[in-house]
Order: C-alpha cells, then sequence, then structure tokens
C-alpha cells in the first residue's frame, strides 16, 4: 500500500499535468488589467479598472506602473486615467497582419457543417459581388449547384442581402445594375435588409432554388467591415431559420469568434443603407 507521502505527491502532479504547462501566475494576474481595458474599449480610471479586473487599486497600481514601463499602458497626465500604449497598439497591429481571415473561417467552416449536418459556404466580396469561395460540405449534402467562384444574388440569397444590408444606398444601386439585377429599392427589400442588421442573420426560403434555404451571418473586419459572410445551406424542411434556432445561433457564435479573432470593431458608421 503507498504511504501517504507517494499518495500526495501522484496526485499533486496529477494535477499539474491537468492544468498545462506551468505559467507565471504574477503575469496571469497582471493580464487581467489588460483585459479589462481592451474590454471597455476606453480609458479608465485606477479604481474603475482594478474593480473590473477583481482586484484592489494597491495590488493594482505595481502592475500599471510595470506596464507603462513597457509601453503596455500609458495613463493621462491630466485625468489620471489609463489606457492602452504604444507596444499595445504595435501588438495589435502585427497580429492583425498576421491573420489569414479565410484559412481560420475555413477550419470553423468544416466544423460547422459536421455540427450543423448542413452545407456551410463562405462568402465574401469579389469583383462581381458576393462570391463563394468554400464550400464545406455537410455530411449529407443538399444536391445543389453550388462551386467555388459562384456569384450570388444581392436580392435572392442570404449571403448577398447581407453584403447588401452594409452597403450605403448609391454604391448597392450600382452594384445590382453591374449585375443585372433591378436596382430599385423598393420597400420590402429596404425591409428585409433592416432586418439583417437588426437580427444580424439574413435568410431565404425557397428563392432560388426550390426545396433549399440558406442563413447567413455577418463576420466583420478590424474596420468594422463586412469581411465574409458564413452561410448555412440546407432542405427549406429542416433547415431551422429562426434567429434563436440551433443553426442561428452557432453561425452567430461563430461569426463572432471569427471576427475578435481578425481583430474585429463594431459595423463603420455609414456601413449600412444610406440615401
Amino acid at each position: 500500500m503507498p504511504n501517504q507521502k507517494t499518495t500526495s505527491t501522484k496526485a499533486t502532479s496529477t494535477r499539474a499535468s491537468t492544468r498545462g504547462p506551468r505559467g507565471i501566475q504574477s503575469v496571469e494576474v497582471g493580464g487581467r488589467l489588460l483585459h479589462a481595458l481592451v474590454e471597455h474599449g476606453r480609458t479608465m480610471a485606477l479604481k474603475d479598472l482594478a474593480a473590473a479586473a477583481g482586484m484592489a487599486p494597491a495590488k493594482a497600481h505595481p502592475y500599471l506602473v510595470s506596464f507603462g514601463k513597457l509601453g503596455l499602458v500609458e495613463q493621462d497626465e491630466a485625468s489620471a486615467r489609463y489606457g492602452l500604449g504604444p507596444l499595445a497598439v504595435q501588438l495589435g497591429l502585427i497580429a492583425l497582419q498576421q491573420v489569414d481571415p479565410l484559412r481560420l473561417a475555413s477550419a470553423r467552416a468544416e466544423e460547422l457543417a459536421v455540427e450543423l449536418g448542413h452545407t456551410v459556404a463562405i462568402v465574401v466580396w469579389g469583383d462581381k459581388g458576393p462570391t463563394v469561395v468554400r464550400v464545406a460540405e455537410a455530411p449529407s449534402p443538399v444536391h445543389i449547384t453550388l462551386r467555388h467562384g459562384a456569384v450570388m444574388s444581392l436580392r435572392d440569397t442570404a449571403s448577398g442581402r447581407m453584403f447588401a444590408a452594409h452597403m450605403p444606398a448609391q454604391a448597392l444601386r450600382a452594384a445590382l445594375r453591374q449585375v443585372g439585377e433591378r436596382a430599385a429599392l423598393d420597400a420590402d427589400y429596404e425591409a428585409l435588409l433592416a432586418r439583417a442588421r437588426a437580427e444580424g442573420l439574413a435568410s431565404t426560403h425557397d428563392s432560388v432554388v426550390a426545396g433549399v434555404a440558406a442563413l447567413a451571418a455577418p463576420v466583420f473586419d478590424a474596420r468594422g467591415r463586412l469581411a465574409l459572410c458564413l452561410t448555412a445551406i440546407g432542405p427549406s424542411g429542416h433547415l431551422d431559420l429562426r434567429g434563436d434556432g440551433p443553426v442561428g445561433s452557432a453561425l452567430r457564435g461563430a461569426a463572432r469568434e471569427l471576427a475578435q479573432a481578425i481583430g474585429a470593431a463594431r459595423p463603420a458608421a455609414g456601413s449600412g443603407l444610406t440615401a
């Protein structure tokens, strides 16, 4: 029978292996201050910043002094509020340069196709409009023609409507004319686009191919502009188009994750329909 010391050592070893590689706890604790500044997106007083990081101001201050010396944070002399410093800005810019949105989205689309049981397409804005650049087939794919390079209708497809929803009206009219679609922005179409902006999802049902439905979610880039759409495609009777349904929730969640990974901001002002 193992003695108590041996048993304790094994338990400690097991817990350590479960936790993964050993880090420096003080760095992780101080990192909570940086997370708080990022999450709030504005400068903060010491008291508020410490509270957001879950620590006392007296504990937070030494971390902020060290971060200030590194350039990760800086303190405004007039207001004494803390914000992200020049090194943090440089790190963010370099990270953005290293990000490949399509690579990240492709991996996520494959996971979604398996998870949802529906085909998932990645659609970006191309020379001729919304263009399919990746297709992740579901285990039992819908038998429709969806090929790489296909251009999606701005009026009749979920991806097209999502891109249209985040275009100025003048640019949208020009794009509709370019692809030979009706350029007039009638009340019904504008209502569909307003709903897409409000809900963060655009849907179609039997509009292009009978028996086929689609649901698209937007992924925004660091400038707050629509970078790509994640679009689920399936049989009309089986693809749940509800915003709070499993497909809509999964698409929204994946879109948020991708947007965060590529440094997304909120949609740029004027990115929706304006006259």
